[in-house]
């Protein structure tokens, strides 16, 4: 039986351990937090999972919240006009599958206990490069999961792939109940993406938490903008109260049906940033041994289009696919490329959409945005480009590709 070790217990590292579990290997999967720390501890994450996504999850067994989580059937964008003109643009477009949004405090902290109930090993450490050092000496394949920490910084930077030096959004994260329905289609649960212009977008997702369905509200803060005002805040309720200000001047839309709002709990706020980077899949030890990297440890996008958590679940679907299919053969470096390089293949569209949107808009986009009000086919295209970015490629980058797809949609 092949032994493996995977660091990190988050989406992709819990999703390929129980999937490899199932397919009885000897799994072993290292965590710096107990299920019951990650289940009381503080938000980690936004996160949206699209319908391939989620088919990952099912495949593998793990679709443990199906009934209880928000069946989110809609993405819509707004976007605001000038001086506060209120909405120039705003749509909504229908998913062809249901999404969900799990917080990942739920999530995880199930999965890892699922894990261990199955006769997986756990581990309650974190990880150090010497750590892994000896470990790779103990088992046939050593894959790092873990986003954060020192072991990510074993992985150099793609400098073909990585256009940014600096964090392109600040990041704050508030989870709240009480939240009312858009309006417009108060029988559609539906992400909401809120354009400002020069400002940042305030993102909206319907949820399960810890407590029962809930809201996230997500504001991406252009760096030295006017939402770039949390870095220093440390007490929930004034985070929420700002949230609720910048909504009220920026977002009056989104605002309108805030007024009953409170947070989950006492550990539903999060305030970050960080520099899309993708990163040389191959980490080589101090010993000469390599581990592979895994999600986003190697491909780090901003949360701006919501790819973190679903190219998770590819990559945990990829890499599972590539284990099983090498047999009996070594884990060595031409193969981690190799698999990366599959998982890639899904990632790079992901990757190419959400760098195109951090940046400032061109004309073509600014009209296929503007027309997806009139034309639902446009609409629906969108949204399910969340779901399947490599679409985009076809008609959404190209002045002269968008331009056609228009002529066609209003022929």
């Amino acid at each position: 039986m092949r032994k493996i070790l995977i660091v990190g217990a988050g989406q992709a590292g819990l999703q390929l351990a129980l999937g490899l579990q199932a397919r009885d290997y000897d799994v072993t999967v290292m965590s710096n937090r107990t299920a019951d720390e990650i289940r009381t501890g503080r938000v980690t994450s936004t996160q949206c999972m699209f319908g391939a996504a989620l088919a990952h999850e099912r495949a593998a067994g793990l679709d443990f919240w199906p009934d209880m989580a928000p069946r989110i059937t809609g993405l819509g964008i707004s976007v605001a006009g000038t001086a506060g003109a209120g909405r120039a643009v705003d749509w909504l477009g229908r998913l062809t599958a249901p999404a969900r949004s799990v917080d990942q405090r739920v999530k995880m902290s199930g999965w890892l206990e699922t894990f261990a109930e199955r006769g997986g090993k756990v581990v309650i450490h974190a990880a150090t490069a010497a750590d892994l050092d000896y470990f790779s000496l103990a088992y046939d394949l050593v894959l790092v999961a873990a986003g954060k920490g020192e072991t990510v910084s074993m992985f150099r930077p793609d400098a073909a792939r990585s256009p940014y030096a600096a964090p392109q959004r600040t990041l704050a994260v508030a989870y709240v109940h009480g939240l009312a329905p858009r309006p417009e289609h108060p029988d559609v649960p539906a992400v909401r993406c809120n354009l400002v212009p020069g400002v940042g977008e305030l993102i909206v997702i319907p949820a399960l938490t810890t407590s029962g369905a809930c809201d996230i509200l997500f504001w991406e803060g252009v760096p030295g903008g006017p939402v770039d005002v949390f870095g220093t805040v440390t007490d929930p309720a004034e985070h929420l109260r700002l949230t609720l200000d910048l909504m009220r001047r920026f977002t009056p839309w989104e605002y309108e049906r805030a007024s009953a709002v409170e947070l989950t709990d006492g550990n539903a706020t999060l305030v970050g940033g960080f520099t899309p980077t993708v990163r040389e899949p191959v980490a080589e030890l101090p010993g000469g041994g390599v581990v592979l990297g895994v999600a986003d440890v190697v491909v780090a996008n901003d949360p701006l289009t919501g790819q973190g958590s679903n190219n998770a679940a590819r990559c945990a679907a990829s890499y599972a696919a590539s284990i099983v299919e090498h047999g009996e053969e070594p884990f060595d470096r031409w193969w981690m490329q190799e698999a990366f390089d599959r998982f890639w293949s899904q990632a790079g569209p992901s990757t190419r959409w959400t760098n195109a949107m951090l940046g400032e808009q061109p004309e073509h986009v600014l009209t296929l945005l503007a027309a997806a009000e009139k034309h639902p086919r446009i609409a629906d295209r969108i949204a399910n480009g969340f779901d399947e970015p490599a679409d985009f490629a076809e008609w959404f980058y190209d002045a002269g590709a968008a331009a056609d797809y228009l002529a066609d949609v209003e022929r």
